[in-house]
């Protein structure tokens, strides 16, 4: 019994010295070197993460067709609701009529509900990577 607290002491005083060396060992002065470009591109990424152009966003979907008709669906659209942006995209060889820009899930659905009674097919794609 006494050789195991004697080993123990011995342990934990070579443990508080070398410590106590690691503390002495660390003292200095660091230098941060970055680009001066940095500080304009972080505020870039802030920008874009503000107007939606960056990261995941839901948008509602109100059609998919051809020009002619998303172009009826996007001025129906903005006769009656002028509260989320709209836009028309063209993916090959379609239209689609493209509502909101969504932080999350539950505020797509909200407003989902609220137009689908004028826009009955709408619905909430999944998100891409902007």
């Amino acid at each position: 019994m006494r050789i195991l607290n004697l080993k123990s002491v011995i342990f934990i005083g070579i443990f508080v010295l070398g410590t106590q060396f690691s503390a002495f060992s660390q003292s200095g002065q660091v230098n941060i070197q970055q680009n001066e470009i940095l500080p304009q591109l972080l505020e870039l990424k802030s920008q874009m993460t503000k107007d939606g152009k960056l990261g995941d966003r839901y948008k509602i979907q109100l059609y998919y067709g051809d020009n002619n008709a998303a172009s009826e669906v996007i001025k129906e659209y903005r006769s009656k609701y002028s509260a989320w942006p709209s836009e028309i995209k063209y993916e090959t060889p379609n239209y689609k009529v493209w509502i909101g820009n969504f932080r999350n899930r539950r505020e797509a659905d909200k407003v989902l509900l609220e137009i689908k009674d004028d826009f009955p097919a709408a619905f909430i794609p999944k998100p891409q990577r902007g």
